[in-house]
């Protein structure tokens, strides 16, 4: 069975991510089928609202790390950075279902949803300073301005987690839920929009993200090549060996 589910019924497409023997992380392969499935949602007219969902007892991981050393992002043309920058313009309606651990890119992708259920189980959080690397996804950018800058320096320079309620308070997440009714939530809000008239749907959207579109593909691009950079570096490497070897990192 696909890492990647791929469903489309009365004008909406769901994506489940859908490895949970490793925690729903994901791979350069995951995310190139994300990035495909969000290309052909966005030609097909009939289509008019994606869902990203994962399990009730996890959204994701974040990136598979064995996979991610084995194939580090090499330029902007990776699929985690392919990816990246279709959710960031894609033009329909996006919801999100999200239960459990959502780290890394796991929660970074979600600034870019119109929409984001959370089971009351959730777990955010963007440890990229404790692996050695910087934040990702627009991440800089965009968190400070929904959360406030202290409230973001806390998230992305400790790394630690933060759960539901704290999502729902500083608005990472509209409504927060039991885990076992995020998921069909999340396709009862898919379906009403995607009732609503379709012209409409896209260009509010466009209006209220148009004003920093292109800041947010510029802070993409920045912080890809920052983090390829870093990803080559000594903190990195003893960060991501500490994590095989399951002891502390010493950083020098």
């Amino acid at each position: 069975m696909s890492d990647i589910l791929v469903h489309t019924e009365d004008g909406v497409t769901t994506l489940t991510i859908n490895r949970l023997a490793r925690k729903n992380s994901l791979t350069a392969a995951m995310y190139a089928s994300l990035a495909d499935a969000l290309e052909q949602a966005q030609a097909d007219a009939s289509v008019r609202v994606v869902v990203v969902q994962g399990d009730e007892t996890v959204f994701s991981a974040g990136n598979d790390l064995g996979d991610f050393l084995h194939q580090p992002p090499a330029g902007e043309d990776a699929p985690v950075f392919r990816f990246l920058r279709n959710i960031a313009s894609f033009p329909k309606p996006l919801v999100a279902a999200v239960c459990g651990p959502a780290v890394g890119i796991g929660t970074t992708m979600l600034f870019h949803f119109d929409l984001v259920y959370a089971g009351d189980n959730a777990a955010f959080s963007m440890p990229f300073v404790n692996l050695g690397l910087c934040a990702e996804g627009a991440s800089s950018l965009l968190a400070p301005q929904m959360f406030g800058y202290h409230r973001a320096a806390e998230a992305l320079l400790l790394g630690e987690p933060f759960y539901a309620e704290a999502a729902l308070e500083v608005g990472l997440v509209n409504k927060v839920l039991p885990p076992a009714e995020v998921n069909a939530y999340a396709a009862q809000v898919a379906r009403k929009l995607a009732a609503k008239p379709s012209s409409s749907l896209l260009e509010t959207k466009r209006l209220m993200k148009k004003g920093q579109q292109a800041l947010v593909l510029q802070a993409m691009s920045e912080e890809g090549a920052i983090f390829g950079r870093m990803l080559r570096e000594p903190a990195a490497k003893e960060a991501f060996a500490a994590f095989m070897e399951k002891r502390a990192p010493r950083f020098q």
